[in-house]
């Protein structure tokens, strides 16, 4: 077929890209689009840029067929999974085609006794717990939006949780990659065993890349056996008392799977209690949590803070609202920030926030700011330092060795503000790499740190 360099898909899209992924997995007019998906799309796009099309490759060769098209007559891609973190990181722009892989979603193996996995991009994480637990193993991550995300779409966002304090982040779980490179061909990294060593280590720098990399389109994970036991311990009171108490627990033998600082209003909007909180989980064998578990009640108890433990049903209840609380605004007009800081610092930050979580170790964590100011008002101050809420959070976050990134906010603020907030000095490597693996710019441009 005749390349078309320079024309858009909208004449194409029902002759080319439906005759690659067939007519029941494409939709090639934005009238034709669900609304619910419009509504994830144009949150993730710049004013104006609407796509024309939404393909659902059902294969890997598909996808790739698909990538290439679009390379051929330069049209802008947007990969999704099933577009539940569509919205984070910058808009793109020149957006002309959306390629989910939701549909690509098959299991390849698992390797039971090795505790890997191989799944196509397009799995859901649920679908895929759900199938490991049936040998008492799990995937170790928490990701947002847990019954939707798919596992390309967490990998591309580098999106987990407070398990992060057991297992690490995503690229610590990540053993082997297939892409689909922005000319369309497959590539591969890594391997599906643990100790593979062969090849450049691929996996971590598409782990958070945004889809402006490639398209995922396979993932190898490590595995993790099922705990026989699990018990949460929460403390809350006075933020003195709580960094304390925050502070013997990351020097202590003691070894919570999860452990975060909790703000005030999160505290109070679970029913927790007053003040800020401590919140650790522990899983092992039977004995050891009860007694771990106990052993933070009582240093709790030591600092005249109000300590309980969850078990069973109420456990798995106060994690689920946790997570619905600091992911789900309940006003559009919310922004969400991902937050890292020093450990030591967490607790100041917190107690300048209303709702907010960060990991105890890693510094890193979740922030809900309300929109109450003029967007280019919060713009001038966020650039130039001044009293603003956002710009005088930014600035201490840099100040305490971190950062501030705004992860969801409404199309129009981040049309103003520097989303990512980026200060560092490898933003010329970065470039670098991009134009190595997408030298037309086709995948997500706009989305990632400076542009890119």
């Amino acid at each position: 077929m005749k390349a078309m360099s320079n024309d858009k898909p909208q004449g194409m899209c029902a002759s080319v890209l439906t005759s690659i992924v067939g007519e029941e997995n494409a939709v090639c007019l934005w009238k034709n689009i669900e609304l619910g998906q419009q509504k994830r799309i144009q949150q993730a796009i710049a004013s104006g840029h609407s796509p024309s099309c939404i393909v659902y490759p059902r294969t890997q060769e598909q996808l790739a067929a698909v990538i290439a098209t679009a390379y051929t007559n330069n049209w802008g891609v947007l990969p999704c999974g099933s577009g539940s973190k569509l919205s984070w990181g910058g808009l793109a722009k020149g957006v002309d085609v959306v390629v989910s892989t939701e549909r690509i979603n098959q299991l390849i193996e698992h390797a039971v006794g090795d505790l890997t996995v191989t799944v196509e991009a397009g799995m859901k994480f649920s679908h895929l717990q759900a199938l490991l637990a049936k040998s008492r193993q799990f995937l170790a991550l928490d990701p947002t939006a847990p019954e939707s995300a798919t596992i390309g779409g967490i990998v591309a966002t580098g999106d987990t949780g407070s398990l992060r304090q057991r297992y690490g982040s995503v690229r610590d779980q990540l053993l082997g990659i297939t892409f689909v490179r922005a000319d369309g061909q497959i590539a591969k990294a890594g391997g599906r065993v643990v100790k593979n060593v062969a090849g450049y280590d691929l996996m971590k720098l598409f782990t958070a890349s945004y889809g402006t990399l490639g398209v995922i389109s396979q993932l190898t994970f490590r595995l993790y056996p099922l705990q026989e036991a699990s018990a949460t311990v929460v403390l809350t009171g006075k933020a003195e008392a709580v960094s304390q108490a925050a502070d013997i627990l990351r020097g202590s033998a003691l070894t919570p799977v999860q452990a975060d600082l909790l703000s005030t209003k999160l505290v109070s909007s679970l029913g927790l209690g007053e003040g800020l909180g401590l919140i650790a989980r522990f899983q092992s064998i039977s004995e050891s949590v009860k007694e771990q578990s106990n052993r933070v009640l009582s240093l709790g108890e030591k600092l005249d803070l109000d300590g309980a433990i969850y078990a069973d049903a109420d456990e798995a209840n106060l994690w689920q609202r946790l997570q619905e609380r600091i992911h789900s605004p309940v006003q559009e007009s919310v922004i969400t920030c991902k937050i890292g800081v020093l450990p030591t610092a967490a607790i100041e930050i917190l107690s300048q926030v209303e709702l907010g979580l960060i990991h105890i170790s890693s510094g890193l964590g979740l922030l809900q700011l309300e929109d109450k100011s003029q967007v280019l008002q919060m713009r001038d101050k966020l650039h130039s330092g001044g009293g603003d809420t956002y710009g005088g959070l930014r600035l201490r976050t840099q100040a305490n060795s971190g950062f501030l990134t705004i992860l969801d906010a409404p199309v129009g603020v981040k049309e103003q503000v520097d989303v990512w907030g980026y200060t560092g000095n490898a933003l010329p490597l970065m470039r670098g790499i991009k134009e190595q693996f997408d030298s037309k710019n086709i995948l997500s441009p706009g989305r990632f740190v400076g542009g890119i």
